[in-house]
Parts: structure tokens; C-alpha cells; sequence
């Protein structure tokens, strides 16, 4: 290896660190022909979780074989030929399965071992890649899913997104970190990259030098989720975009020879980033980087959290993007093939993928935009969803998820729907469930967070229940949901969920949005809120 592993000879770290010291991640690529070749069984159990740096985990149970896989998308931006592409694979190997997930990526399951030499190279045919989509390394990039199109962006980010990903893509000298690493590009000023729940983000940012103001980014480290979240902050510095790589070349190169590796629930950069601060961080930069300008201004408004939908024009004029609801990020075979057919037809068969588990199709010519919506896909997969099914995301939960306790996908769906009947707010709410608290739903940063656990109930037995979460967002620099007391029963959570909602109908002043409605109202009414709907849901029991 080009670089020095400077923790090689410290004796106390994990596990996993001394197995990486003997072979690097990567390697599975080596071995997944004879394992193939030899069937799941020829796997070792201590090989299982080095399949990650492929892109691949095995699902639940995982006994029985059968493989999840993420597909990096940088800046969702995919051809017509890789959707079908990616179709062709869930139809073929995967049960017809394909889901967005809240990184841009694409998901597939029940994938076996004998298939995935074949999967691997139809990826490869058509330009994608699964290597890195897991384990510790940099996973896909998370950008502007209409960079290029949109008029509130800066600049087009997607040749820096796919310099720095392809950079990254199966370089040995950055497979070995600490922990997972993600990274956002984006120059949206309205944050659609979530960049405070990533380890490292370049924002939309100008600066006066020499007399001409220029446009590029400012940067936040040391964001992240899970059990301990962190939102990501600020260093003092302004980044051309021809500097991108070489920044995030070094940052990574910080978080690889500094970051922790004795105890894996600390090891993500955010906890580097809140041992050193950012001034001794920006200074340890530095000396990669030599020295760098001091921060211009941000160039962020507000925040969309992802979502794109309906009719849009794009810069380009005469020419519109569609963003439509795919139903808490799950599509079907048949109907990816069908989006990739209609890209084509109506457009220049483009079509992005969203963190918030949704997507667009670019450059559609105005006058064929009220056809395009005609088509009889966007019955269920919509440009006009309803509120409540709109804004629902949700993580893979127990029907695959080794970590989840309870079901989400099929639940969130049932509750989105359910609430979409009975509600009508002239607000959207954001509601996000996980089924563990690794929260690849994101739970922290809804409107109202739903988290999985399991609950004894009277006859002591284990049932699916949930905690509640409010008043998350990524507005101003960001602030996390704060969990209400109590656990609600799996099978009564829309019923408390339509109790909460409709105490913020009738509290709620015109336009006010959720979080301002928590602001302002605070968590006690809330939490009194959900009491009552606990309390008069007992009555009804017994």
C-alpha cells in the first residue's frame, strides 16, 4: 500500500480492525467467483460481513443465503440502460424488487451467490458499480438530483460528484477506514443533500476575491445518524469547485490515519470532528492542503428536504422536469422497465433518484409533459401525491433487516394512507419510521420520527411497538426530533398518530409548519397530546 496504517501496531484495536490489517476489504472481490462457483455454504462465517465492501449484506435470516444489494448512484442521475439494466436484475435475481433508498441508491434482495459474478458484471456493462455502497469506505455521493436542470442551484455539480466517486471507486489506499463514510456535493440552495446528517458536505457558498465574487462551496464535517446522532458543522473555509477532490482527498485521508478504530461504536468521523473541534480540524487540514480561504456566504435559503414533484421547469428552456412519489422508495421489475421506456419517449431517457425515496424524469419537452402524465404508471407512482404518503420514508425493516425489530415499509404505507383519509392539513408532515436505531430512515430529522422496539404487553408477551420522535429538521443549521414518553402498541400507532395530528389542526395558526408549531407550543403539549391518545386508546381495549 501506498500509505502507512499508523494503527497497525496498536494493541487494542477491534475485531474488525485486525481483520483488516490482514486483508483489505476490497479483496471479496477476489473470492466471490469461488464462492459462486461453490455455493453459500463455501463461505466462511467470518467472511460473511467483508461482502459489505461489495455492496452486499446478507438478509434476514442470514443462514438462509440470501443477499441484500446497494447499487451507487452519485447524484441519482441514471441512463434509460441502466434502469433497465437494474430492472432486468430485480426480475432475474431479485423477486421483482427494486428500492430507493435514502441515499440516491438502488436495493435489491434475494440475491444468492451463484448470481452475483452475472449481476455484478451487468452492472458493470452499463457503467455502475455496488463496491463501496457498503462497509468502511466511502459510499455512493449523495447530490443535486437535478443538478444540470435546476435554476436554484449554483452551478452543475455532476462532474465534481462523478470526479470525486470515481476517484474513490476501489482505490485501496482509502477502503480501510474507520468506520462508514459519506459524503454530499451539491450546489442546491435548498439543501437537497441533507448535508448536516453526512460526515462531509461541500454547500452552496460565494465569496468576494480580488474584486469578482466566485461561486463554490463551504463545507460541514462530522454529521451522522444512528444511535448517537451528531449534526455536522461548519469549518471556516471556502473551496473552489476545481478544489473539491483534492479536499475531500484530504479530509478522508484525515479521517483514515486519525479517526478511532478500538471501539466501533465510536469510530464514525463525527466523533473526531467533536473530540478535536473544528478549528483544530480546519488546522490539521491545512496541512494537506496548504492554506485555504476563509468562508464567504452561504448560499443555502431553506431546506427541501428532497422532494421534487410535479411539473418543474428546468433552466434549460422549453424544457421541464417531473418529479413523482414512489411510495416509501419501493418499486417493482415491471415497473422500472416501464419509467425507462417513458424516459425515453418523453424525454432524453433520463431519470434521477431522490434521498427522499423518490424521482424525477429530466428533460421533457413542455408540451409533452401533460401526456407524459397521462401514462397509467403514475396512477400509483404519482406526480400529486396525497400529503401523508408524500412525505413518508421508511427503512427496509424486518421483512429483510438483520438489525430491524418490527415491520416498516408495509406499515409506514398502511399508516401514510390511512392518515391521508381521515386528515387534510394545509401543511405537509414529514414522517419517517426506522426499524432500529442505526436509522437508515432518518428518523431524526421528521416532522415525527417513529422508531421500532419491541413492548411486553399485560400477558407478557413481546409485541412490534413504537417510539415517538418530534420536531426534527435540517432548517438553519438543523436540530433533531426529541422523543416523547411511552411506547405505542404497532397496532394503534395511526390511531395516535391521527390524535397528534389532529390537536396540531386545531392548535396550529395558518401556514405554520410542524416545526414551528413544536417551537412555539413546546414538547409538554405534544408529549400531554400523546397521553391522551394513549389513555383514551386503553379505555377502548378494556
Amino acid at each position: 500500500m501506498s500509505y502507512e496504517k499508523k494503527w497497525a501496531d496498536n494493541d487494542n484495536i477491534n475485531a474488525s480492525e485486525k481483520k483488516k490489517l490482514l486483508k483489505d476489504g476490497l479483496r471479496i472481490f477476489d473470492d466471490i467467483p469461488k464462492y459462486a462457483q461453490n455455493g453459500f455454504e463455501s463461505i466462511p462465517k467470518e467472511d460473511w460481513d467483508s461482502f459489505k465492501w461489495a455492496g452486499l449484506y446478507l438478509q434476514r435470516p442470514k443462514e438462509a443465503g440470501y443477499f441484500m444489494m446497494r447499487v451507487n448512484v452519485p447524484s441519482g442521475i441514471l441512463t434509460a440502460d441502466q434502469f433497465e439494466a437494474l430492472a432486468e436484475i430485480g426480475k432475474d435475481y431479485g423477486r421483482d424488487v427494486v428500492d430507493i433508498t435514502t441515499r440516491q441508491a438502488i436495493q435489491f434482495h434475494w440475491l444468492t451467490i451463484e448470481n452475483v459474478p452475472e449481476i455484478l458484471q451487468r452492472l458493470e456493462n452499463v457503467g455502475l458499480s455496488s463496491a463501496g455502497a457498503c462497509g468502511d469506505i466511502t459510499r455512493t455521493i449523495v447530490g443535486n438530483p437535478i443538478t444540470g436542470l435546476d435554476p436554484n442551484e449554483l452551478f452543475d455539480t455532476s462532474e465534481i460528484v462523478k470526479e470525486v466517486y470515481e476517484f474513490f471507486q476501489r482505490n485501496e489506499d482509502f477502503s480501510n477506514l474507520p468506520r462508514k463514510y459519506k459524503m454530499s456535493i451539491s450546489a442546491n440552495i435548498h439543501n437537497a443533500s441533507n448535508a448536516e446528517i453526512n460526515c462531509l458536505s461541500f454547500t452552496p457558498a460565494r465569496k468576494e476575491i480580488e474584486g469578482e465574487w466566485i461561486n463554490g462551496f463551504h463545507i460541514k464535517v462530522g454529521g451522522g445518524l444512528s444511535a448517537r446522532p451528531f449534526l455536522a458543522q461548519p469549518l471556516d473555509v471556502f473551496i473552489k469547485p476545481e478544489d473539491v477532490k483534492a479536499t475531500a482527498v484530504a479530509i478522508t485521508t484525515i479521517f483514515r490515519d486519525y479517526g478511532y478504530r478500538e471501539k466501533r461504536v465510536r469510530s464514525r468521523l463525527k466523533f473526531l470532528v467533536a473530540d478535536w473541534g473544528v478549528e483544530k480540524f480546519k488546522e490539521v487540514l491545512e496541512q494537506y492542503t496548504g492554506p485555504l480561504l476563509t468562508q464567504g456566504e452561504d448560499a443555502v435559503t431553506k431546506w427541501n428536504a428532497g422532494y421534487f414533484y410535479g411539473v418543474q421547469p428546468q433552466k434549460q428552456e422549453g424544457l421541464s422536469y417531473v418529479g413523482f412519489n414512489v411510495p416509501v422508495g419501493r418499486l417493482h421489475s415491471n415497473e422500472v422497465f416501464e419509467l425507462a421506456r417513458i424516459a425515453r419517449k418523453y424525454g432524453n431517457g433520463e431519470i434521477r433518484t431522490c434521498n427522499s425515496q423518490n424521482l424525477i424524469i429530466a428533460n421533457v419537452p413542455n408540451e409533452l409533459t401533460q401526456s407524459l402524465l397521462q401514462e397509467p404508471i403514475f396512477e400509483r407512482i404519482t406526480a400529486n401525491p396525497n400529503s401523508f404518503i408524500g412525505h413518508a420514508v421508511s427503512c427496509t425493516g424486518i421483512e429483510y433487516c438483520n438489525l430491524a425489530l418490527v415491520e416498516t415499509k408495509a406499515r409506514m404505507t398502511r399508516i401514510a394512507h390511512y392518515l391521508d383519509e381521515q386528515i387534510e392539513l394545509d401543511v405537509p408532515i414529514r414522517i419517517h419510521i426506522v426499524g432500529c436505531p442505526n436509522s437508515c430512515g432518518q428518523r431524526q430529522i421528521a416532522d415525527i420520527g417513529l422508531q421500532g422496539v419491541l413492548m411486553k404487553t399485560k400477558d407478557k408477551t413481546l409485541v412490534e411497538a413504537f417510539e415517538l420522535y418530534v420536531g426534527g429538521t435540517l432548517e438553519n443549521g438543523g436540530s433533531f426530533n426529541q422523543k416523547l414518553k411511552g411506547k405505542v402498541h404497532g397496532e394503534q400507532v395511526q390511531l395516535v398518530l391521527e390524535y397528534l395530528l389532529n390537536d396540531f389542526k386545531t392548535h396550529k395558526f395558518l401556514g405554520e409548519s410542524y416545526q414551528e408549531f413544536f417551537i412555539r407550543v413546546g414538547i409538554a403539549h405534544i408529549q400531554q397530546s400523546l397521553d391522551e391518545a394513549i389513555a383514551r386508546l386503553s379505555e377502548q381495549v378494556s
